[in-house]
């Protein structure tokens, strides 16, 4: 099981570091900035049913190693429920209000919602890469 923590939080970090520095930014390099948005939403919405799906089957790891005698609440266990509260609110909470802000709807703009969005991701990404860290480290 530690294996699978592991291996889990490391593919979870490379997935996260792949979509911050080379999906996103390449298309607004390449097209135009409405088709970029496009396509950049596009891999922002397969990245967050990814992380939804990672930290489910992290989540059942912790909860395996538990009954291996480990306490039940572990710092690794609180590490994958930050990284899916910041998935849940920064992609399925805060997309739908701002294609609303698009449409000039509600009460903040696009700018500050994705500046929202942006930073739920940046902290996923820190508390995903303190999770692969812990898993790591020797025993």
């Amino acid at each position: 099981m530690h294996r699978a923590r592991t291996l889990l939080a490391g593919l979870w970090l490379g997935l996260l570091l792949t979509v911050a520095l080379i999906a996103t930014p390449a298309p607004f390099a390449t097209l135009p900035a409405t088709d970029a948005g496009r396509v950049v939403a596009r891999v922002l919405a397969s990245e967050a049913h990814a992380s939804l799906a990672l930290a489910a089957l992290l989540f059942v790891v912790e909860r395996r190693l538990a009954r291996e005698g480990r306490s039940a609440m572990t710092t690794e266990l609180l590490l994958v429920l930050g990284a899916l509260f910041c998935t849940v609110l920064g992609y399925f909470a805060l997309q739908p209000m701002m294609a609303a802000a698009r449409a000039g709807q509600g009460p903040w703009s696009f700018g500050v919602l994705h500046a929202a969005s942006t930073a739920f991701f940046g902290v996923k990404a820190l508390l995903v890469l303190v999770l692969a860290w812990r898993s790591a480290a020797p025993r």
